[in-house]
């Protein structure tokens, strides 16, 4: 079996001491695992394209294991994410939560195209790295069947108020009429950027603002809601929290 596909490098892997196991994030396969003969060897015409970050148009044939890469095209590398550690980390984490949240052999179109603009957006350094953070956590829980119920209020009904509570180890609002011990207060403009971007096209999901206040309760609501449901540590996210720190 042979396919032709482009995807994101999100895991990379030494095996023996030259070749390299890749896992790719594609919008037609979902994720698929594939061998690269001879990756780790200095003249590899194969190690540039199919490094961690690399977006690249593969070839690949199936293995007794695993695809393997007959050849790799580069289309974006974003060298940029190399100039500084905090962006590199912070993409590294994005690449964990694809792993853990992608499916095999699923088509997984959109939220390949949610990390990749993420890490554009990193690379040009225009837009507040808690909003890029924000929107590819929340939007990538939607996607690996994790979405929050944010309609209304999860006791009565109610759609919004100026005062609302994050419930984030149950997944859920309330309104401040409704106060729940443990949820996290939320002004109304919180709500609706999680709303926002769990719910509106995937290329509009970084285009919302928030006071510098309300952007660092955002990515607190939304860390710890993905950590209640991922249930462990996630080694990326803390190695980020510690250069960030």
């Amino acid at each position: 079996m042979s396919a032709s596909t482009k995807g994101l490098v999100i895991r990379e892997q030494t095996i023996g001491e030259s070749d390299r196991l890749v896992t790719l994030l594609t919008a037609d396969l979902g994720l698929v695992r594939a061998f690269v003969r001879g990756a780790k060897q200095t003249r590899s015409r194969l190690a540039s394209t199919t490094s961690l970050f690399a977006y690249s148009d593969f070839s690949l044939y199936k293995g007794r294991d695993a695809f393997v890469v007959e050849s790799a095209t580069p289309i974006e590398v974003f060298f940029e994410l190399r100039q500084d550690i905090e962006r590199l980390s912070l993409a590294q984490y994005f690449a964990q939560l694809a792993y853990e949240l992608g499916y095999e052999e699923q088509p997984e179109e959109e939220m390949l195209s949610v990390v990749l603009n993420a890490l554009h957006l990193l690379c040009s350094g225009k837009k507040d790295m808690r909003i890029i953070k924000s929107a590819v956590e929340l939007r990538l829980m939607s996607l690996g069947g994790y979405m929050p119920n944010i309609l209304a209020c999860a006791s009565c009904g109610t759609y919004e108020s100026n005062l609302m509570y994050f419930d984030t180890l149950d997944g859920c609002i309330y309104c401040e009429n409704c106060p729940k011990a443990g949820a996290v207060p939320c002004p109304k403009n919180v709500i609706t950027a999680v709303r926002f971007i769990c719910l509106t096209e995937p290329k509009r999901i970084f285009s919302f603002s928030l006071s510098d206040e309300n952007l660092n309760l955002l990515s607190s609501v939304s860390e710890k809601y993905l950590i209640s449901r991922i249930q462990r540590k996630l080694s990326t996210l803390e190695f980020y929290k510690t250069i960030k720190a």
